[in-house]
């Protein structure tokens, strides 16, 4: 009696556990841990289920968010964010560098006028101080002459030349303390040409030219 009685517990738990093996097989058949799909496909015909297969489990959505995939769109979506950011600035660089090309252009334009305008101003002085220098020299040589002979001698220059040999004449004479001879070698040339010299020295100013 005790033998029979072990014996059927014996086989009871064999079975529960073919029960359990054979569930957790299906399981994770279905699952597709394992692949006993050939063995057990007329339970799944009983259970109305599809087994899982490597074709249906590379369709589906994993389970689990494919984080390397994702860290690598994140990372390009930064890089496009960069490369964008790097555009615009080299964008801005090229305006900027255009902006100081042309006002280098300018100084430059403006310090090459300025160098023009010394340079011209430097020629009237020197042109100047040139004329001033030999219109003394005449009017000392004139000094130094006879009145006829400085007479004669100014009547050969033209109308400007004579009034500015005179008019430093005047300065020689003013700066020495004696009397100037400009008004007596006017009164030895031609009344005609006298006359013409007096007016422009009165209705024009002292003049270079």
């Amino acid at each position: 009696m005790s033998f029979k009685k072990t014996l059927g517990k014996s086989f009871v738990l064999i079975l529960i556990i073919l029960i359990l093996l054979v569930g957790g097989l299906l399981w994770f058949d279905y699952l597709g841990v394992v692949h006993v799909k050939s063995v057990f496909a007329p339970l799944y015909k009983v259970m109305n289920k599809t087994p899982q297969t490597s074709q249906t489990a590379s369709k589906s959505k994993p389970l689990t968010a494919n984080l390397d995939e994702d860290r690598l769109k994140k990372q390009r979506e930064a890089n496009d964010i960069f490369k964008e950011e790097l555009d615009k600035r080299e964008a801005d660089i090229l305006i900027i560098e255009k902006q100081n090309q042309q006002i280098a252009a300018e100084l430059e334009e403006r310090e090459k006028n300025q160098e023009e305008r010394e340079k011209t101003f430097n020629l009237t002085v020197k042109k100047y101080e040139d004329k001033n220098i030999n219109v003394e020299q005449i009017a000392n040589n004139l000094n130094g002459m006879t009145p006829k002979a400085a007479v004669a001698i100014l009547i050969e220059m033209d109308d400007q030349t004579v009034i500015d040999v005179l008019r430093k004449c005047e300065e020689i004479a003013a700066a020495s303390g004696s009397a100037s001879q400009g008004s007596y070698w006017l009164s030895l040339m031609p009344s005609d040409r006298a006359a013409q010299i007096q007016r422009k020295m009165i209705s024009k100013p002292e003049s270079l030219e």
